[in-house]
Formats: structure tokens, sequence, C-alpha cells
């Protein structure tokens, strides 16, 4: 299909140059050449099947994790907040849909009275995001958790990877990006609810202490370097506070930046690198992105 009778069969349901600022956490980047909100997995495999192959596509669930740069991103940006389904079947095993909030599987444990997902609260995203980025807090990460992923791929087949399949690194996964995923299965136990919902008031209690809320952030800046925590680092190199434009180093925790008041998103990926520059110099060490940065400069 071509890219004419592609935008006529979908235009009832696709944007065309929309704002993607509004679905990120930073508040800031261009616009979106197409944007597709999926109501469904069915939809999102018809979609994904009629789609032009040259077009390029970006998945954003919560955009908590992720800078759209302010030239906006040329393809199809597809939101996958409307696939939020959360069950629980007879094996006391959760199934939870892509778009479904961390915060929200863990309450949905909470309410079922299955522990093992209580950390799922400290994470600021989406089931999709956090399968992808493996991410974690709290000691417990994603793979510690997840049985398998039920995914599509660019031309709208489904698959199923097991945990061991995904192969599951530090804010990493191995499989081809070509796979967009669906849902995924977790893993819980048996525990009392006062146990559960006083390990969550302890969660909310150190997020709260320790990083910014009530901001506009995108989470964690950089990864961890093996042996070392990102934050020192840039505290060391003296970054505490430092702001480029509208862009900002938390004061509270320095590997948090902040969109402090009407920041561009090259302020904040100019702010990054210089960071990892004044790192590098004082420490020898190479800070890595955790925040994904998309699109055209």
């Amino acid at each position: 299909m071509n890219i004419n009778s592609f935008k006529d069969k979908f235009l009832n349901e696709v944007q065309f140059d929309y704002e993607l600022a509004r679905f990120t956490w930073f508040g800031v980047g261009g616009r979106a050449e197409i944007l597709f909100i999926a109501e469904d997995l069915m939809s999102l495999s018809n979609f994904l099947n009629n789609k032009p192959k040259e077009l390029n596509l970006l998945i954003i669930g919560a955009g908590s994790n992720l800078l759209i740069r302010d030239k906006g991103f040329k393809g199809i940006v597809v939101l996958t907040k409307k696939l939020n389904k959360i069950n629980i079947d007879e094996n006391h095993i959760i199934t939870a849909e892509a778009g479904a909030t961390d915060a929200d599987v863990a309450r949905f444990a909470r309410n079922n009275i299955r522990g093992g997902l209580e950390f799922l609260l400290g994470i600021p995203g989406t089931i999709g995001g956090g399968i992808k980025m493996n991410s974690g807090a709290f000691g417990s990460e994603f793979k510690d958790v997840l049985i398998d992923v039920k995914a599509i791929n660019h031309s709208g087949k489904f698959r199923t990877f097991t945990n061991k399949e995904l192969g599951m690194n530090y804010r990493s996964i191995k499989i081809s990006k070509e796979w967009i995923f669906c849902s995924a299965r977790f893993q819980t136990f048996k525990d009392q609810k006062i146990n559960i919902e006083n390990k969550m008031k302890q969660i909310i209690a150190l997020r709260r202490e320790a990083q910014p809320t009530g901001v506009k952030t995108g989470g964690s800046t950089f990864k961890n370097p093996v042996g070392k925590k990102a934050w020192k680092l840039i505290d060391k190199a003296g970054c505490r506070g430092y702001n480029i434009g509208g862009a900002m180093i938390s004061e509270k925790h320095c590997n948090f930046i902040i969109n402090s008041k009407k920041s561009t998103a090259q302020d904040i990926e100019d702010l990054g690198e210089y960071v990892k520059d004044k790192v590098k110099k004082t420490s020898g060490i190479d800070l890595h992105w955790e925040i994904k940065r998309i699109g055209t400069k």
C-alpha cells in the first residue's frame, strides 16, 4: 500500500502533523508526521499490516523515559495508552497489556493480595517500556518477575517471547527492535495485604525523599556505570543545579534533568551532553543515556 492510499484508508484513525510534547513527561518536542492511537490489539495489528514499510515507526507508552527532539519525528508514532487491561488467572499469574502503567499493575497485584510486584510502583512508565528497558527500582527488575511477553512486529504478526529469549540485561534486552510488546505475564506469590501495603508505602516515601516530584522530568538520565552511581559522578563533576536554558540538573537528585521553565528538547540534550563531558573529565568514566532521544534535531 502506498502512502496516499494508506492515509485515505486510515483517515478517521490517524492525526497528521500532531504535537508530541503533551505525550512526554518532559513536555517538550516537535510533531509527529502521523499519529495513531491503538484502540486494541486487533486494530494495532491491522494498522501495522497496512502501513507502508518505508515509514519509520515510534511507539510511545507513558513517555516518561523519552525525549522527542524539537523538529519532531518523521514517520508514524503509535500510542499504546489505551492498551491497558490487567487481569489475573486461576494460577495467580497477572497479565498486563503494554499500555498499562507500572504503578497500576503494582496496585492490581496488591488488590489481589499478590506479592512481588511492589517495586513497579517506583517505575514511572508502562509495562511495554519497562520490558524494553528491563527497568528496575528498589533492588528488583522486570527480568525478576516476567514470565513471557506477547509481541507484534511491524508487519502485524504476533509472537510470544520467554523471559530467557528476551536476553534481559541491565537496562537492555537483546531482541530485534522490530518487535512491539503487546502484553506480558508476571509471576507473583501470596502475601499478606498489610505486608504488600507496607512495602509500597516505603517505596513511595523513598521516592519522595530521594527524587524530584511534581516537576517535568524524564526519570533517570544516565545508566549507572558498573560499580558506580551516576548521580555521585555527576555531583563530583560539580553539575548539581547546573542549567542550560530552561533545563536544569536537579538539586535533589543529580541524575535527573528538570524542565524548570520553558525548556526546549535541545536545552535538555545539550545539558546531558555537557554533564557527560564533565564526568569524563573529572572521573574518566563515560556515561550512557538511559533516556531515549528520538527525532530530528
